[in-house]
């Protein structure tokens, strides 16, 4: 399956010429515009020539931009009716002020993960899913408000086995955790804008040991999607001053489900030994 738009110019971005960024972050900036307007009308709007849309089509392994702004409308089909229903919800809600801003985010959560459904690819998850089962150790990191995702993400990663770890935990050096990685090893970075410089740098170290990285960012523009062996952009939009992580751990979820379903059955028993000395242990109760 091919790429759409966004995910081939987070492959290519670090490869273009700055005009060729700025049209590509022009185009990802107004994506309704490029797909309903003409590339004379989305030239004279943006400042950029109408040759340079066309030349970042073809950098980015499109036939022509017409091509690209095909990728686009499809691209577009959920999303914009997502918008309608926020819209209108919050238009009839205007009676029950006290809900206005919980229908807001309960909106755009929904809106996050049917983009993310809308752009996914099966093929590059159950990839994705199928060199994580086979790693030899899974590390896990998140920096800044993504800290506590990863500890999340490696909490239900230990589940399938010991090897699924968080890099940095309780203070721990993020470096102790990257420096032992190979060509047996993956690495799941998480980050959103502004990124993390640490988990940036360290997705880039990890790849020049061989290490196998995934990287979940929330735009195109993050540096570590560059030389990512899997790549995720996930909505992260809401209501609130923070970015939004409802879809980033709905797609934590399925990954690490998918990577369940196809594990051995001594995973099964190790979930069952977990649980029976959880209860031994009063960790839980019920």
């Amino acid at each position: 399956m091919q790429r759409g738009f966004e995910h081939r110019l987070a492959a290519k971005y670090g490869e273009l010429s700055t005009r060729l960024q700025q049209a590509g972050d022009y185009l990802a900036a107004n994506p309704l515009d490029t797909a309903t307007r003409s590339l004379r009308s989305v030239a004279d709007e943006s400042g950029i020539a109408p040759a340079t849309f066309s030349r970042l089509a073809r950098a980015l392994e499109f036939e022509d931009f017409e091509e690209l702004r095909e990728a686009m409308r499809k691209q577009l089909g959920r999303r914009v009716s997502s918008f309608a229903e926020r819209a209108d919800d919050l238009r009839q809600s205007q009676a029950e002020e006290s809900h206005v801003f919980l229908k807001t985010a309960r909106n755009s959560a929904v809106a996050n993960i049917d983009q993310l459904i809308a752009d996914s690819e099966p093929e590059r998850l159950e990839q994705t899913a199928k060199r994580l089962s086979e790693a030899r150790n899974v590390v896990l990191l998140g920096a800044l408000g993504s800290t506590g995702i990863a500890e999340y993400a490696g909490y239900m990663g230990n589940f399938l086995g010991p090897n699924w770890k968080q890099a940095g935990r309780m203070g721990a050096s993020i470096g102790s955790a990257i420096c032992d990685l190979d060509a047996q090893d993956a690495l799941i970075v998480i980050t959103k804008a502004p990124h993390a410089t640490v988990s940036i740098r360290a997705a880039e170290e990890a790849r020049k040991q061989g290490v196998y990285v995934v990287v979940i960012a929330s735009s195109h523009t993050c540096p570590a999607l560059k030389g990512a062996n899997s790549g995720f952009i996930v909505p992260s939009e809401g209501p609130n001053f923070f970015s939004s992580y409802v879809a980033t751990v709905f797609l934590l979820e399925t990954l690490i489900a998918m990577v369940a379903r196809i594990s051995s059955p001594e995973t099964s028993e190790r979930i069952a030994e977990i649980e029976r000395q959880s209860h031994v242990l009063g960790e839980v109760i019920g």
